[in-house]
């Protein structure tokens, strides 16, 4: 037990929390609605950060100035109870605030590699002389000027070589038309002299050549030999930093320990070379949730409910709300919580469950080529690992000897316009028109909140987010090109319908155009994974139009939004 644990614990007032019971299970951490007891939590912890966030030393852009060095942070609560039997709730943050990892009311990390001489500091010390020397050596004046004089000299060799190598040419060709013309005109012994003399001139040329490709290499072989030593030296430190800082990472692996409620502990590298990754992705362990089971294991607290919402200004990659709340990240966070809750009674994820299994598929348009559903919100386009329902599987049955074609997809939470082909030769043909982009599709949203543009064209490239599937990131780097045009079809108090026209198919590219400050700012209602819960994701798939396979007809299907 930590000497300090009293001072970390922020414990309820009887009167906030009368009359709320504590939840008989633990959050799912990576698909919840926050239980009251941590809401209430959050709500305290948030009224702390505004009121101490001069003291806190850390911009996290809730002020005005905000955007240079605004730096938004993830936070996290957990309701505890402690040994007396009584309720409080413990607070983190992810990563580091303001260069450090202490701050009074937040819990420590699990491992601080900020302290004084520890040997992360150490080795970080050792790695930054090795790279200040390798930069010192790549900016050697000495050595800069060896690569140029050895770049001219490249240069002018090659030139010689040339022009020695074209009158070498051009020789033996006057040599080739001598003897054309010679021949003839001279007798045997004479020609036979004449030959030898040509056979002399080719000799020559040749040595000529040698000698000055031998001179070349002598000069450009010293200059290069020069260059090496520096080369050598730069190659040398470079490995010796590639061991030391993969070293480093080890050692640090090893130190970041995690406890579960039987006090076992494992080290972050046994826990992820348990994964597929085999090795722990970068700032793994650091994260909020994490850090509060590791404290409450430490000091003998039961967790009861977690929570985490994001603090300030949005990063320009990914969506995070200020004061929103988010799950635990997947990628940093699952297979360690894995470990941490082992045991521990949890709330059942949800995404297990088959929301659309009584929900029924409306066919709109059928032929002999092909079939077009509607597809209701919640139901799988093709079956998943955890849910087999799925339009697929629903058509499969339906068809009975047909295979069902699967030609293009609707996110699970999307609902509308589903064409699936019959035969092999619809498929391929309709699937031609999506590739090519003849397809005119339409989709319907109905934004959280009015936007004053009428409307206009979002252009952000998508990629997705390795740490935390299946959620995507805005990338300008590594993206691919997405672009929606857009334009509001009906403004209410609070709300904006728009419709949507994807000229690219990225995954969850309306939803991230929607949601991120760089296009509307303005999720989707009901997107739980970049706005807020709702009944239902308000995005439908209204509006669809194509070639007929056979008939070659323009077709056209519009089904309306049920929101």
């Amino acid at each position: 037990m930590t000497n300090d644990y009293q001072n970390k614990i922020t414990y309820f007032s009887e009167n906030t929390i009368n009359g709320i019971n504590p939840p008989e299970k633990f959050t799912y951490p990576f698909y919840y609605k926050p239980h009251p007891l941590a809401e209430i939590a959050a709500t305290e912890l948030q009224d702390y950060l505004e009121k101490k966030s001069e003291e806190l030393d850390h911009n996290f852009g809730t002020t005005e100035n905000k955007e240079d060095t605004a730096i938004g942070k993830m936070f996290g609560i957990l309701v505890i109870e402690d040994t007396n039997g009584k309720l409080g709730y413990l607070s983190a943050f992810s990563g580091k605030m303001a260069g450090t990892n202490n701050h009074i009311k937040f819990v420590p990390p699990v491992f601080d590699m900020l302290t004084d001489n520890s040997f992360f500091l150490q080795g970080e010390k050792i790695l930054s002389s090795i790279n200040r020397q390798v930069k010192e050596l790549e900016k050697n004046e000495t050595y800069i000027n060896l690569k140029q004089e050895f770049e001219e000299l490249s240069k002018q060799s090659d030139e010689e070589i040339s022009t020695s190598k074209k009158e070498l040419k051009a020789n033996k060709a006057d040599r080739k038309e001598l003897r054309k013309t010679q021949k003839p005109l001279l007798t045997e012994e004479e020609y036979s002299a004449f030959e030898a003399d040509l056979i002399k001139q080719s000799l020559r040329d040749k040595h000529i050549l040698n000698v000055l490709s031998g001179k070349w290499d002598e000069r450009l072989a010293g200059k290069q030999s020069q260059i090496n030593e520096f080369e050598d030296t730069i190659n040398a430190l470079k490995k010796e930093r590639k061991e030391k800082s993969a070293a480093l990472q080890q050692q640090l692996f090893e130190q970041y320990t995690f406890l579960n409620k039987h006090g076992v502990e494992k080290s972050l590298y046994t826990i992820f070379s348990e994964t597929v990754f085999g090795k722990p992705p970068v700032a793994a362990g650091e994260c909020a949730t994490p850090k509060l089971l590791q404290y409450a294991f430490l000091n003998g607290l039961k967790p009861i409910a977690m929570a985490e919402f994001w603090w300030g200004a949005s990063p320009k990659s990914d969506i995070r709300k200020h004061k929103q709340f988010y799950p635990a990240c997947t990628g940093r966070c699952k297979p360690i919580l894995k470990h941490m809750l082992e045991d521990i009674p949890t709330d059942e994820d949800p995404l297990l469950h088959n929301p659309g299994e009584n929900k029924e598929l409306e066919t709109v348009y059928e032929d002999d080529s092909f079939i077009i559903v509607n597809k209701p919100a919640e139901l799988l386009s093709v079956p998943g690992i955890n849910i087999k329902d799925s339009v697929y599987t629903r058509l499969k049955v339906t068809f009975k000897t047909i295979e069902p074609l699967i030609i293009h997809r609707l996110d699970m939470a999307t609902s509308g316009l589903l064409v699936v082909a019959k035969t092999k030769e619809a498929h391929k043909h309709i699937q031609m028109q999506f590739l090519k982009r003849t397809v005119n599709k339409r989709y319907t949203a109905l934004l959280s909140k009015p936007i004053e543009e009428n409307e206009g064209e979002i252009n952000l490239p998508l990629r997705g987010d390795i740490d935390d599937r299946p959620r995507q990131l805005v990338c300008f780097e590594h993206g691919k090109k997405a672009i929606t045009k857009w334009k509001v079809v009906e403004r209410n108090e609070n709300t904006a319908k728009v419709h949507f026209w994807p000229l690219t198919g990225r995954t969850h590219q309306l939803r991230m155009h929607a949601a991120h400050e760089m296009g509307l700012n303005a999720p989707i209602v009901g997107d739980d994974l970049y706005g807020t819960n709702d009944s239902r994701l308000h995005l439908h798939a209204a509006f669809l139009s194509f070639v007929h396979p056979v008939t070659k007809k323009l077709l056209k299907f519009e089904v309306k939004e049920e929101f």
